[in-house]
């Protein structure tokens, strides 16, 4: 499909209209040397399927087609069964609209196609789900139907002729949707319930974008580059903190209002200078906000405290405005700025015809990049549930993230957005699992000054959270699993598949197209997530011995202790906030390692689900930007606290004063002490690990219903009684020079 480039005379013409909420920084006209590098752009974006076939388009159009007269022959036979007089009946319309990738023409090869039907007055959001369901039922075409109708923005789900489309439904207070219905009216908006709302807003929101870019061929190849870019290098992810298509397409449109004139490779340079540059967390904008007065919130930090908090604001231009980057953190925003600078210096060679294109492209080596990683491993016993769990537990990612970022000893936690089947603790025994990666920098230190670290209560707040999701939504089966592991670099490939380890390491381009061609093509465009589950893949382990080696015979450490074979649940009471965690107290393990410790590390950090209860932090205070660090405390508090945690039934570890059930609570804590060898010559870390294994009984707790403090973490109901014995373990290390 060709996409041209626009010549300078059509430009020009572009200028004399205002673009966005400043004026443009330059309004001059590309060059021939910027002509030939968009060119070579296009080129280079190529091979990666960023551009589909003619043909395949001609498909898309054609499933939407029938897609829409199935839409209006529904809404037809609804007005009928509700005795509409004819005159209405024969006009009453009733339409499909695109958004998302689709409608902003930057769509990839294989890539879904987001929907919305809009309905008149008179059909229910019911029949939506029930008679228009039921007829989709019917065709040939379509498969994997599935309906979401309890979802935040409720959608039915399906593959129609092969093409997977997510359709959401609004119903307008109008008697006939007419053709040409332009849905950014705000009028529209009038007298609907929220979940239309909702519905709407992402066809809003895209058609906004096209109506504030001064030159849509222009925008849509630099925002193919950034899309791609992104991906490459791991930042494409709002579920897990960092940018989803959305948010790239507005940072783009807003480098297209600064440049109005500027073709594709111009484009894509300044975008990397604007945003390298940019002063965050001051918003982006396409637009002056609008009020329309109809009282839906809309992101202003001057009304609304929480809004104050978010790191790097960018503002979606349709009413009700709202900041679409309140995942990010602390560290995503470091990784994405120091992308963003790279990303400059990238293209200020290309510029000058030092490098090439490719060069922006290539996949930097995620796992050479850190000595630290914590593997996060979430699994269950069948497929479906699998892939239900998987979706719970890659959407709280961040809330680990946020948990490490305010341990003091911590100074960034990446988390990779691509994941990677995981391992199999029985090889007998059906197992689906998958991994996530975050690696970790801790705290330069001082001299030889000895660092006690502990996560336990870092990963312990996060698997609580998750397990009492689980719980409440009713999704919590037995055998569904969190287990996280700390792992040295030169360990990764054995929990990671070899080919992407070894082709990683030679930072070949064609090395990591091998593993994330398929991710690149389908998951482009998924504001979601970028996880690959691949639940038939697994590796063989073998069961932990603290005396040996765990790596020395066989290729990968169980996960799990055998009383892991015990259904895991959680009835923790405090919600952990975005970008923040309640303040509780943590411990660190002095205990020196050996000076010559050569075990690795490759060790289990948690494997959490307690049913205890600890007291919910106070509501009402947003989480300050500059996030508290917990400090950690030397061996003497740590044994006091261990002493008190036993003695004091309202601790930590304890329950609540009013408990009346009886249950076990089965407590496996794996105390992990490691010595660091950190000096600059050897650049590689010895460390000891130690094991101590223990059991407690405790008495039951009474779950406590709290809200959090951000919607977008979701309200957790009161947790169901359901007493489950479980297991707790803990890490604590020990850092030195």
């Amino acid at each position: 499909m060709p996409f041209p480039i626009v010549n300078q005379v059509q430009t020009s013409l572009q200028s004399s209209k205002h673009y966005g909420i400043t004026s443009p920084i330059s309004l001059a006209l590309p060059k021939e040397a910027d002509l030939a590098l968009t060119q070579k752009l296009t080129e280079a974006l190529k091979p990666y399927g960023v551009f589909e076939e003619e043909l395949e388009l001609q498909r898309r159009i054609l499933v939407l087609g029938k897609l829409n007269t199935l839409v209006k022959e529904w809404i037809r036979d609804i007005s009928e069964t509700k005795n509409l007089p004819m005159s209405i009946i024969e006009n009453v319309g009733g339409k499909i609209f695109t958004f998302g990738s689709y409608r902003l023409g930057v769509h990839t090869k294989g890539a879904d196609i987001d929907a919305l039907c809009v309905a008149p007055r008179h059909v229910e959001r019911s029949d939506f789900f029930s008679s228009f369901y039921e007829k989709l039922k019917e065709q040939e075409e379509v498969k994997d139907l599935r309906a979401v109708e309890e979802a935040f923005v409720p959608v039915i789900k399906l593959s129609f002729d092969g093409i997977e489309i997510d359709i959401l439904f609004a119903r307008l207070a109008l008697q006939t949707i007419p053709e040409d219905l332009d849905l950014r009216d705000d009028g529209l908006l009038k007298n609907l319930d929220i979940r239309c709302i909702r519905s709407l807003n992402g066809c809003r929101v895209t058609d906004e974008i096209l109506h504030l870019v001064p030159n849509i061929e222009n925008f849509r190849l630099t925002l193919r580059a950034i899309k791609l870019w992104a991906k490459r290098h791991n930042i494409y992810s709002n579920i897990l903190g960092f940018l989803g298509g959305v948010s790239w397409a507005m940072l783009v449109a807003r480098t297209c209002q600064l440049y109005p004139n500027a073709v594709a490779s111009t484009l894509v340079h300044k975008f990397f200078l604007v945003f390298s540059k940019w002063e965050w967390p001051n918003p982006v904008l396409l637009k002056q906000p609008e009020d329309c007065n109809l009282n839906l919130p809309v992101w202003d930090p001057r009304v609304t405290p929480s809004d104050r908090y978010h790191l790097m604001p960018i503002i979606t231009p349709a009413y009700p405005q709202q900041n679409s980057t309140y995942n990010v953190s602390v560290s995503t925003r470091a990784v994405m700025i120091d992308e963003f600078k790279q990303g400059l210096a990238i293209t200020d060679e290309i510029l000058q015809n030092k490098a090439e294109w490719s060069k922006l492209f290539e996949a930097p080596n995620f796992f050479q990049k850190y000595k630290h990683y914590i593997v996060l491993l979430a699994s269950a016993p069948t497929e479906k549930q699998h892939l239900e769990w998987i979706g719970l537990v890659e959407s709280k990612i961040r809330i680990l993230v946020g948990n490490l970022e305010k341990n003091e000893f911590i100074t960034l936690a990446h988390v990779n957005p691509q994941s990677f089947p995981g391992p199999k603790e029985d090889s007998e025994k059906e197992e689906f699992s998958t991994m996530w990666v975050i690696g970790i920098v801790f705290k330069k230190m001082e001299g030889s000054e000895n660092l006690n670290v502990d996560l336990t209560y870092d990963i312990q707040s996060f698997t609580d959270t998750v397990y009492r999701q689980a719980i409440s939504s009713k999704m919590f089966e037995s055998d569904m699993k969190i287990t996280a592991m700390h792992v040295k670099r030169k360990q990764l490939h054995q929990l990671l598949p070899n080919l992407v380890i070894q082709k990683r390491r030679k930072h070949s381009t064609e090395g990591v197209r091998l593993v994330n061609e398929s991710s690149l093509d389908l998951s482009l465009d998924s504001d979601n997530s970028m996880s690959i589950p691949s639940p038939t893949a697994a590796l063989k382990s073998c069961p932990f011995n603290p005396n040996t080696n765990p790596l020395r015979n066989s290729p990968v450490p169980l996960l799990s202790n055998p009383s892991d074979t015990q259904p895991k649940t959680d009835a923790v009471g405090s919600a952990i906030p975005s970008g923040g965690v309640p303040n509780g107290q943590k411990s660190a393990s002095a205990s020196a390692a050996g000076p010559a410790a050569s075990k690795p590390a490759l060790t289990r950090l948690v494997s959490s689900a307690r049913t205890t209860n600890r007291t919910p932090p106070p509501m009402g205070t947003p989480t300050p930007k500059p996030a508290a660090k917990r400090t950690g405390s030397p061996l003497a508090e740590e044994k006091a606290k261990k002493q008190k945690v036993e003695e004091d039934p309202d601790s930590e570890t304890g329950v609540c004063r009013d408990g009346t059930a009886a249950e076990l609570e089965a407590k496996s804590s794996v105390e992990l002490m490691s010595g660091e060898e950190m000096t600059e010559s050897q650049g590689e870390v010895k460390m000891e690990t130690e094991m101590k294994d223990s059991e407690e009984r405790s008495t039951p707790s009474v779950p406590v219903p709290e809200k959090t403090l951000n919607t977008d973490l979701s309200d957790v109901p009161l947790l169901p009684a359901n007493p489950i014995p479980v297991v707790k373990n803990s890490i604590k290390l020990r850092l030195s020079r």
